[in-house]
Order: C-alpha cells, then sequence, then structure tokens
C-alpha cells in the first residue's frame, strides 16, 4: 500500500475514551428512560446531535438543542480514565518525524474533541476536523473527504484508521485505505477494509525517496 497521508478518527482509535462515553451517555439515556445498552449500541462514531435526533425523534429542535449543550458540557469535563491508545504516540511522532501530513476527523465537538485530546497527551495534527466543520456525519464520507482536502490530498491518497463501524464504512465510501482498530467482530464490510489491527503498535511506516510511504504490520 502506498499513499500520501493519514486520516485518524479519534475515539477508540487514537484515544481510549469508552468508559468517558459510556458513562455520559448511560446518565443521559436515564434521563429519558432509555436502557444504557440500548443507548451505546446506537451512538459510537456517529455525531451527538445526530444520535439526539434519532432518540428524540419527534420533539423539538429546541429541546433537542438542550440536551446537546447538557451532554457536551458533561463530556468536556469528564476525560476520567481518557488515555492514548497503545501505539498512538510511537506513530504520530514517526509521522511528524517522517514529515507525512496526518489530520484527526472525529465526529466529537470541539469542547469535547479538545478536551479528550489534551487528556491523552497527543500532539496537534495539521488539520482537526469536528462536527462543526461538516454537515453530514459518518457513515456518510463527507468528514473524510474533507480531512482529505484540507491535508491538501485525495481521500484514495490517504489511510483512514477507524474502529467504529461508522467510521469504517465513511472512510471506505470516501475511496480511502481503511485500517481497522479493534472493530465489532459483527462491523459491515470488514472484509473490505486493508488492515485490521488490535491497536496502533503494530504499523509500521515506511516513507519513499518519491514521497509516498507503505503501511505494513510489524513482524
Amino acid at each position: 500500500m502506498k499513499y500520501r497521508g493519514f486520516l485518524f478518527d479519534l475515539d477508540g482509535t487514537l484515544v481510549d475514551s469508552l468508559p468517558a462515553v459510556n458513562r455520559a451517555w448511560s446518565r443521559w439515556g436515564a434521563r429519558h428512560g432509555l436502557a444504557a445498552q440500548q443507548v451505546l449500541d446506537y451512538i459510537h462514531g456517529k455525531p451527538a446531535i445526530n444520535s439526539l435526533r434519532h432518540f428524540m425523534a419527534g420533539q423539538s429542535e429546541a429541546a433537542i438543542q438542550a440536551e446537546f449543550r447538557w451532554l457536551e458540557q458533561l463530556e468536556a469535563e469528564d476525560t476520567a480514565g481518557v488515555q492514548a491508545i497503545a501505539g498512538a504516540h510511537a506513530l504520530l511522532a514517526t509521522l511528524n518525524a517522517l514529515d507525512i501530513p496526518w489530520a484527526i476527523v472525529t465526529s466529537g465537538s470541539i469542547p469535547v474533541a479538545h478536551a479528550r485530546h489534551k487528556a491523552a497527551g497527543l500532539p496537534l495534527p495539521e488539520v482537526f476536523i469536528t462536527a462543526e466543520d461538516i454537515k453530514f456525519g459518518k457513515p456518510n464520507p463527507e468528514p473524510y473527504l474533507l480531512g482529505a482536502e484540507r491535508l491538501g490530498l485525495s481521500a484514495p491518497e490517504c489511510v483512514v484508521v477507524e474502529d467504529a463501524p461508522a467510521g469504517i464504512i465513511a472512510g471506505l465510501e470516501a475511496g480511502s485505505a481503511v485500517v481497522a482498530v479493534n472493530p465489532p467482530a459483527d462491523a459491515p464490510r470488514l472484509s473490505e477494509v486493508a488492515l485490521q489491527v488490535e491497536n496502533l503498535q503494530p504499523l509500521h511506516i515506511s516513507k519513499q525517496p518519491d514521497g509516498y510511504f507503505s503501511v505494513t504490520l510489524r513482524a
């Protein structure tokens, strides 16, 4: 595989924020009489506002926006246990050392995404796409198409690194090669991903003189 740039999801891919995500959404579900598992089975990889519109179908946009603000504040403030995924720091350091462009493309809003990124102690990307930048969230390919564009690349020149089914589909629909990080066993289209890994440690990057790089698994 030969590419020019990387497009990383944040939660579950660069950052292990699952306990914080589950705590926040479980509390929100309890406010609305919804079983935690029912909520958690739906929300991963999708913009929060889209999930709220799903569960609050028929309610006013004002009510949905009020719940979004409540949830956003909770998620931005609760970063207990948030940490970098194994191999994330080393991989990003390698990309920076090799001058390989990379972006974070997350469904999270600015307050939530930046709080978790900071809690994990990760370096700043050249491009940071959040929910505020997009009209259509994952599984629509728009977030990854925009991330590639802002890096000055086409999506097929980029490797998308994702964990959630919605994000995997978004990356594939954008035309990128997808590295799936610890995806659910029943995630759709897993047979189409380029590589599947438990975390980021096995990924090996080799840059060529022509500026392209290859991605392989360490022996």
